[in-house]
């Protein structure tokens, strides 16, 4: 089969445009920032900040108090409700306001559900497997200066299926980046990576540098950029042609709705990778959109709701089926993956939270064989500390 150039340019050109637009937006808004700071007579504090978002807080604008504590603080694997994430805040913020540089927090996750592939190509709609689900992590926020910070997290997911032939799920990801504040905005650079198990004794290694900056538009509207290059190994075994280079860029916009009770995040991104191991489809360019609301019924309850879609096109001609299919030709694969998803949280204590949630994946592609579709459903008790 043929490998087709991309469209406009190679893979290496692309990576060194990617970087090179990132790397100008990112320094011009820092040194716009840092402008601002030197010259203008309302700069605010940390303190400032996170007092503000702690009366955000307290009157129950908890999307509104999040950007406001985002300005300074930085906390992933949240849990989607918007009030427990606005209370972990809360309580870290504290912490930071009564002088203490090192800022831990974690969660422990235990529950259970039912993995169905649907009837696909890839699924033959015959699995229906119930799981066990355990997650756990932590995070470290480490104070340098009134607006400096280290920030380290790492989380650990495990599922197990109740098919004793279905290879169980097992993942590590870890983080840890520098943070620098330029009065409302902020930038983060760090490193980050993932160990997955993929079955029969192989695991696959994600690892990469990356690099945000934030930007407060106004007290309800934040603008996050983001460039990542990371390094997809599989170091060993069957699926090792599948180790790339990939490349990415990402946009997202984020606003709080109904006087903080809910929020509006969209995330557009795009990117490349390299396939490093002779890939059966080739090199591939990819973009994607993902929207997700978050809203907040009461003290007690909220939820979410989340659409993600990507396309990715590759550039290795191969047979769109199998012989002797009256179908088969020859394509360059064109894949649409999408998922839906959301999920509801009762905080019934301080911490503890009960998660009921379900997600819809769909793969539709121009080769037969990938097509692919499951239905999850879960229930999880989820402890915040």
């Amino acid at each position: 089969m043929q490998k087709l150039p991309f469209k406009y340019f190679n893979y290496d050109n692309r990576v060194q445009s990617l970087f090179f637009s990132f790397c100008m937006i990112a320094c011009s808004s820092v040194l716009a920032a840092e402008t601002s700071s030197g010259t203008s007579a309302d700069d605010e504090s940390a303190d400032s900040h996170l007092q503000k978002a702690l009366a955000y807080y307290e009157s129950g604008e908890y999307a509104t108090a999040i950007l406001e504590f985002e300005t300074v603080l930085q906390l992933d694997d949240l849990p989607p409700d918007l009030h427990q994430q606005a209370e972990i805040y809360a309580e870290v913020a504290e912490e930071y306001l009564a002088g203490r540089s090192l800022q831990p927090t974690g969660y422990a996750i235990i529950g259970g559900g039912n993995y169905r592939e649907n009837s696909t190509s890839a699924g033959s709609g015959e699995t229906n497997d119930a799981f066990l689900k355990l997650r756990g992590g932590g995070r470290l926020n480490y104070t340098l200066s009134e607006d400096s910070s280290l920030n380290g997290t790492l989380d650990y997911r495990f599922r197990a299926f109740s098919d004793s032939d279905r290879r169980n799920d097992s993942d590590l990801r870890w983080n840890g980046s520098y943070r620098k504040r330029f009065d409302d905005n902020n930038l983060t650079a760090g490193v980050r990576g993932r160990v997955s198990y993929r079955g029969e004794g192989t695991y696959r290694n994600d690892y990469g540098v990356f690099s945000t900056y934030r930007i407060a538009v106004d007290e309800d509207d934040q603008i996050t950029l983001g460039a990542e290059f990371r390094r997809r190994s599989y170091p060993e075994g069957r699926l090792r042609s599948r180790s790339r280079n990939i490349a990415e860029f990402d946009f997202n916009w984020t606003r709080s709705l109904q006087d903080g009770k809910a929020s509006f995040s969209l995330d557009a991104f795009g990117g490349w990778e390299n396939a490093t191991q002779n890939r059966l489809d080739g090199d591939s360019n990819f973009y994607g959109l993902s929207p997700t609301y978050n809203f907040t019924l009461n003290d007690q309850w909220g939820g979410y709701v989340f659409f993600w879609w990507q396309n990715d096109r590759y550039n290795s001609e191969r047979y769109s089926s199998e012989p002797p299919d009256d179908n088969v030709a020859v394509a360059t694969r064109n894949d649409d993956l999408y998922e839906l998803g959301g999920g509801l949280t009762w905080e019934f204590g301080e911490g503890w939270s009960l998660n009921p949630e379900i997600l819809y994946i769909e793969d539709n592609s121009n080769i037969v064989s990938v097509n692919y579709s499951s239905t999850e459903i879960w229930l999880t008790l989820r402890y915040d500390f």
